[in-house]
């Protein structure tokens, strides 16, 4: 949005919405790759959608609500509450507490927002109330939603979710599950599946593949990002923008995937625009999702994180002198060491190294969300006219990731949209580097030689 909206919120007392049956209480393990300390913090998405005159005389809140709470049958682990065990394991007791939910009003109408809804949205604490005590990963809520009326009958539908309880792919499972319960459905049509024992470590467990990701690296130059002068912006990429990356790369390398292409470019200008030190290693992060690396592949219901972190690691200095290529090459053979036996040493490594966090010192971490489908949720209201993630960053670490959203702009052209979080003076570089290779003719780029502290 051009300009923070001020707008007033009024809220209800939260509160606790359980299944709308009675569900086993017994005690459900995560999987190995589910409790790594990675993703031990929250996930947040936001929703937009208009009024619908189909819809009239139903409330939203109650609407989603009900349906929530039928959902809940089927994934009732998600009502339940976290518990630690020995070597930091973590259980889910399923105990029916609920999710916690608000219904809210605010005096503000959908078109004041902005023709165009991306992030970031300074708003966002307004439409999903951090409740106090609802924040934590143990015995807290796994979920906290808010649905908030417009006063132009649209409304907003906010979540924030354990991420250890499930992955986006799982959330928008449980998404789809309540708009099937708002149409009358008796169960959703994809039945959820938890049988996290499928990606638990192996007995004994044996580590296979060399896992960079995990390295112990040491900020000792202080250069995981401060949360202080940040500026977040979002980038649009059509076809326009992607062409022109593409004449930047040789012929042999052209048939390379969006992801791919998009995630070696902004790797590059990142780190141009935030200029390390030449000869400190930097790092791409490539989450990846792996259902379909099994064989057979993992049930379509599974719900909990088929995620790995495959990692791209470079110099500064040649990562920015390099061409583009040299960025493209490494993140396409990063991405291709993931299989069933790279997930299965990654559980193992986990399990013997007591869930480390991923390493996050010079690194940039990208996940696509572009088949996550999160945009295409319809509660009878309509596709939203956004609905994604509301920001860039993960967890507590603003500026380390970015989401590859789909996205339409005003023109209606289709593309990604990539929320980015810099220091200021970094984003200027930033946008200087960007527009350079989407502008310029290729291979006619000066080197980049890069200095510490610019």
């Amino acid at each position: 949005m051009a300009s923070p909206l001020v707008f007033s919120v009024t809220r209800r007392e939260p509160v606790l919405v359980p299944p709308a049956k009675t569900t086993p209480h017994e005690f459900k393990p995560l999987s190995d790759i589910d409790d790594q300390e990675g993703l031990r913090f929250q996930i947040r998405s936001i929703h937009f959608y208009r009024n619908n005159i189909a819809m009239k005389g139903r409330d939203p809140v109650r609407v989603l609500k009900d349906a929530m709470a039928k959902a809940l049958v089927f994934y009732y682990p998600l009502a339940g509450r976290l518990r630690e065990g020995p070597g930091r394991k973590i259980i889910v007791e399923c105990n029916g507490e609920g999710i916690m939910f608000i219904e809210a009003d605010a005096d503000v109408r959908l078109e004041q927002f902005g023709e165009s809804l991306k992030p970031p949205f300074p708003c966002y604490d307004e439409l999903l109330y951090d409740v106090p005590g609802s924040g934590g990963i143990f015995h807290c809520p796994l979920l906290l939603m808010q649905v908030t009326r417009l006063r132009c009958g649209g409304f907003i539908f906010a979540a924030r979710m354990n991420h250890t309880i499930a992955d986006g792919y799982g959330f928008h499972n449980f998404l789809i599950a309540m708009v099937e319960m708002i149409k009358g459905s008796a169960a959703p049509s994809v039945i959820p599946v938890w049988s996290r024992e499928l990606l638990r470590a192996r007995d004994p467990p044996r580590v296979t593949h060399l896992h960079r990701e995990y390295d112990d690296v040491a900020d000792t130059k202080g250069t995981i990002i401060p949360l202080v002068d940040m500026a977040q912006r979002s980038f649009f990429f059509g076809k326009r923008e992607f062409s022109a990356l593409r004449k930047h790369v040789p012929p042999h390398l052209r048939t390379c995937s969006t992801f791919e292409l998009l995630t070696a470019c902004l790797w590059r200008c990142r780190t141009t625009a935030l200029s390390p030190d030449p000869d400190e290693e930097v790092r791409a992060v490539c989450i990846v999702n792996t259902r379909f690396k099994y064989k057979p592949p993992l049930p379509a219901g599974y719900y909990g994180n088929a995620l790995a972190f495959p990692v791209a690691i470079s110099t500064a200095e040649k990562l920015c002198e390099k061409p583009l290529g040299y960025a493209l090459e490494l993140v396409k053979k990063a991405k291709e060491e993931v299989s069933q036996e790279y997930v299965e040493s990654v559980a193992d490594l986990l399990v013997l190294r007591g869930r480390p966090h991923f390493a996050v010192v010079n690194a940039y971490l990208v996940s696509d969300l572009t088949h996550a489908g999160l945009e295409r949720v319809d509660f009878g209201w309509g596709r939203p006219l956004y609905g994604s993630v509301p920001n860039a960053g993960v967890g507590n670490i603003e500026g380390v990731a970015s989401f590859y959203i789909p996205f339409r702009n005003v023109e209606g052209e289709d593309g990604i949209l990539v929320p980015l979080c810099l220091p200021g003076p970094a984003m200027e570089r930033f946008v200087v580097e960007l527009e350079a290779f989407i502008n310029e003719e290729p291979y006619n780029r000066t080197p980049k030689v890069i200095m510490s502290g610019l």
